[in-house]
């Protein structure tokens, strides 16, 4: 049961300003499902370590020597000081859980069956196919013991990750780690087999990071001028829209909004690339949200990994244009990534265009990465990856000139994404000119297989073919077109992915550039798949392996494929001068009817594929009038000199609840003031700009805002009157040493979404509280700005500010706060950290602020509130409240994990809600429950989020 409670946050002096009473979530439970989640379940696994761990009496692991860490590469053993972060040791299943687990997967993509699309926590994964504490504990005990450092422990008990010294690790796992030169580039690998006490062997079945060798970026270098076909064409995101069907999608409403969508990477990126690529094509202000896995080294920018990067963010968001895109980001090893995001389920759809081919792989990480690509599935995860880019030579080197493919994407439990190229011909696809949004597709145009080696002067095309590691998966047995070979085939379908024709535009490095490869129809493809949730998100909370539905789908719905007949991926790879048995010889696939191993199924309709996923109707509907929008404008000054700032707020409103998209152009009189895009949700969308005085003329001015998006162009206007001079008789406004403070803790953390408080003099002419939300952009003739952006304000007076830090601020770069009280301006730089968690408290007694009795027995479930709690998902507007209509399980929580509770140091058993409730801005609130066995009396309490700790506060405990 699920139940209301009036919660008053008090009025505290320097703190902030709550309004006065609001409904929040107090989630209470029925007896029996309370007690169904506090009674301690007994494990479902067997004890499988049944004797002493004994270091002298070992057993090799094999397939875990990395292939191209040959003798003749080999220069010697590595510094015994090197750290060796992370190693993973992957724990086995035993023959009943993989036949389990097995079943299990088949049961949750067959319509009808008791566990159709019902998915696993990574908690129920671990109950069910994890290994047992026991073993577990025994395991980090041995390795603890030969002075490794556990860095993680899976949540899913499926893996430990660990680093230490070079010596330790050689140690530990009897091999020797030597440096080796391999493509003219200095690596680390073990030169021996590992091995490990026989004891633990049935439970440990490999080794990762015991090299250094990293999968590739799959993707094709930036070209500006077309090598094949006729004439310049480069597409934007709203081509592809119009090629693919994605516009008739976006006209049913399907954007992405409510999914999320993780990009694994490897390296930082400069947010500014993706916002500049969002604005270039006009789509709504959406950054996405970094989060970098917990025990990686700094981050930095990789300079052949940026474009990956970008391209992935950009494309993604370009299709699901309102979903929230989560790079999760481990330093140069994008594989360990991967392996987060899914332990800790942070989206139903995971992207990487990364690989390397299997021969160059090593077995024993082939099956590690089936490993998690199986828990995805379990958990309701997608997880697409890149075919590759050097046809069905996916080693593309001497040593493996033939046939061969890439994994991940050769994995069964994953989606391999394919490349196709379009052919104009005669015909008319493209305008003459290009729209706002510099876009000139007309429809969709027809393709061949991708393959530009030959205008390349180098293997270029869609990587496909049979796997030598994964055996073929039922759904592809006896498919038209799939060889029968008893193999696993990619890729499983395609999408447009040449760099000479056309290639796709991107931002990075600060200029626009020109990419292809199967690196970005893959980012591409998880916005689909995005979509296609959002379509059925009444009922399901993501897809799984789609793999089964896709076959399904090409001979149930063919016309949701296009499907590709013609070209090939045939490619030569050169021969080194030393080999002495390599010829030059061409190989790879023939397209043809149905399935082939060069583009797979072929490319999709999106919006046919979103309409018949369940079989419903696949007919394209015309697109929508545009709907009706209402303007308004507003500023917060009406009079101003040259030397005053004026913010200019335009909000646009949706009829019948649609969202405005789009722009909104600002003008005075015949000049251009410049061009904002809009933001916002449920059906209300802001777009603020900051004018000069010194822009305008003097005297009477009428500012207009319009907005072309809607079924017809809308205009609002305000008018100002500007002086030749002015000064604000209030004083020049100042910030206290040490004035910028979390509103909750006082300390000085900061992170995006937070509510800050800033202390000084002349900060305001009077006292004002925000009567509503959203949030205004000024009260009392006080606008703020940070890094330019305008920043909604809770609570203005003369010696104190309640703001919110925007959610679109950037983590760990100088931001800059300015404030402008009535044309003077004080400014302040700071740092944010991705989250900064500060427990609102009763100054006198340093109390939890709940509203509620103060004293709390143990067992019971009481609240707390906080602000600083970093990103969260999902996304919300700065400045903007959750509505009261939005489902408790809908309402966003931190992005960043695990969010823990202590109270007196001992960790609450169970959090029964973290999410920022309806009415607030900023806050989160915290369901916790009190735990068994601590002294009564008052106990602090310590809120923890991804590793950042808040300062306690008090709860007092009863008997």
């Amino acid at each position: 049961m699920i139940a209301g409670h009036p919660i008053c946050i008090v009025q505290l002096p320097h703190k902030m300003k709550f309004l006065r009473l609001h409904r929040a979530p107090f989630v209470l439970l029925a007896p029996a499902l309370l007690a169904f989640i506090l009674i301690p379940r007994a494990n479902a696994q067997q004890n499988r370590i049944t004797r002493p761990v004994d270091n002298l009496e070992r057993v090799t692991l094999p397939g875990n020597l990395y292939p191209k860490a040959t003798p003749a590469n080999d220069r010697g053993r590595v510094s015994p000081s090197l750290n060796i972060s992370p190693v993973t040791l992957t724990f086995a299943q035993s023959a009943s859980q993989k036949a389990d687990l097995d079943n299990l997967l088949a049961a949750q993509q067959t319509p009808g069956s008791p566990d159709y699309h019902r998915w696993l926590t990574p908690e129920q994964y671990a109950d069910r196919f994890g290994i047992g504490q026991s073993d577990l504990n025994q395991i980090t005990s041995w390795l603890r013991g030969q002075g490794l450092t556990i860095v993680s422990i899976a949540r899913s008990r499926t893996w430990v990750a660990v680093n230490g010294s070079a010596a330790q690790v050689e140690a530990a796992f009897q091999t020797e780690l030597h440096v080796y030169q391999v493509d003219g580039e200095t690596h680390f690998a073990n030169a021996t087999a590992p091995s490990l006490p026989a004891a633990l062997a049935p439970v440990v079945e490999s080794i990762r990071g015991l090299n250094d060798f990293r999968a590739r970026p799959l993707k094709r270098a930036p070209r500006f001028t077309s090598t094949t076909g006729s004439g310049n064409h480069y597409l934007a995101p709203n081509d592809l829209a119009t090629i693919y069907g994605i516009s008739g999608a976006w006209n049913a409403g399907i954007n992405g909004s409510g999914q999320k969508i993780v990009i694994a990477g490897q390296t930082a990126i400069d947010l500014s690339d993706v916002q500049q690529f969002r604005a270039n094509y006009n789509l709504p202000v959406n950054d996405p949200q970094i989060l970098q896995v917990p025990g990686s080294p700094p981050l930095q920018i990789i300079k052949a990994d940026l474009p990956e990067a970008d391209l992935d963010l950009e494309w993604s968001g370009a299709v699901a244009r309102n979903a929230a895109i989560i790079f999760v980001v481990y330093y140069n090893d994008v594989m360990s990534a991967v392996m987060y995001a899914i332990d800790n389920d942070l989206a139903p759809v995971v992207s990487t265009s990364y690989g390397s081919c299997e021969q160059e792989t090593g077995s024993a990480d082939a099956l590690i990465f089936q490993k998690w690509a199986r828990q995805g599935n379990a958990q309701g995860i997608t997880w697409v990856n890149a075919s590759g880019d050097d046809g069905a030579a996916d080693c593309g080197d001497a040593q493996n000139p033939g046939l061969s493919v890439d994994v991940p994407a050769s994995i069964p439990e994953v989606t391999g994404v394919g490349g196709t190229e379009f052919v104009e011909g005669g015909g008319q696809y493209w305008n003459a000119t290009n729209d706002a949004n510099s876009a000139s597709a007309l429809s969709w145009i027809p393709e061949t297989s991708w393959n530009d080696s030959l205008a390349d002067g180098t293997p270029s095309a869609s990587g496909g073919g049979a796997s030598i590691v994964f055996l073929q998966p039922s759904w592809q047995a006896g498919h038209p077109g799939v060889p029968q070979d008893g193999a696993r085939h990619v890729p499983d379908v395609s999408l447009s992915a040449s760099a000479d024709h056309d290639g796709y535009l991107v931002y990075t490095g600060g200029q626009t550039q020109v990419y292809g490869g199967t690196s970005v129809p893959t980012p591409v493809f998880a916005g689909v798949l995005a979509l296609v949730n959002q379509s059925l998100q009444q009922s399901v909370s993501g897809l799984g392996n789609v793999n089964p539905k896709l076959y399904s789908l090409a001979q149930t719905n063919p016309g949701i494929f296009h499907d590709i007949t013609t070209g090939n991926n045939i490619v030569t790879t050169a021969c080194s001068k030393r080999a002495a048995t390599c010829a030059n010889t061409a190989v790879g696939y023939n397209a043809g009817v149905a399935y082939d191993s060069v583009t797979g199924l072929g490319s999709v309709d999106v919006w046919s594929l979103v309409a018949g996923w369940n079989g419903g109707t696949t007919v394209i509907p015309p697109p929508p009038a545009s709907p009706t929008v209402n303007l308004t404008l507003l500023g917060n000054l009406t009079s101003m000199t040259a030397a005053d700032t004026v913010f200019l707020t335009a909000t646009a409103m949706g009829a019948g609840g649609a969202t405005p998209v789009g722009a909104v152009t600002f003008t005075a009189g015949t000049t251009a003031l410049g061009s904002v895009s809009l933001t916002g949700s449920a059906g209300t969308a802001t777009a603020t700009l900051a004018v000069e005085g010194s822009q305008l003329a003097p005297g009477s001015q009428t500012i207009a805002a319009t907005y072309n998006g809607g079924s017809s162009a809308v205009t609002a206007d305000v008018t100002l009157s500007v002086q030749a001079t002015g000064s604000n008789s209030n004083g020049v406004p100042a910030i206290s040493s040490g004035g910028l403070t979390n509103a909750a803790s006082y300390r000085q953390v900061f992170a995006p979404g937070m509510i800050l408080s800033v202390f000084g003099a002349n900060l305001a002419s009077s006292t004002v509280t925000a009567g509503s939300v959203p949030l205004p952009a000024s009260m009392a003739g006080i606008a703020v700005t940070l890094n330019g952006q305008s920043v909604p304000l809770w609570y203005v007076s003369p010696t104190q500010l309640n703001i919110q830090i925007p959610y679109e601020t950037t983590v760990g770069v100088p931001a800059t706060l300015a404030i402008d009280n009535n044309g003077q301006v004080v400014s302040s730089t700071f740092l944010l950290s991705s989250a900064a968690p500060g427990i609102f408290s009763v100054p006198q007694s340093g109390a939890i602020a709940n509203g509620l009795p103060s004293g709390i027995a143990r067992g019971q479930i009481t609240t707390l509130y906080l602000t600083g709690a970093g990103a969260v998902t999902p996304s919300i507007a700065t400045g903007a409240a959750p509505s009261s209509t939005t489902a408790l399980s809908a309402l966003p929580a931190p992005i960043l994990s695990p969010v823990t509770v202590t109270v007196g140091g001992v960790p609450s058993p169970f959090l029964q809600f973290v999410g920022i409730p309806s009415g607030l801005v900023g806050v989160l609130q915290v369901n916790f429950e009190v735990p068994a066995g601590i002294a009564a009396g008052t106990q602090p309490v310590v809120v923890t989020i991804g590793g950042h700790a808040s300062a306690p506060a008090n709860l007092i405990v009863i008997n």
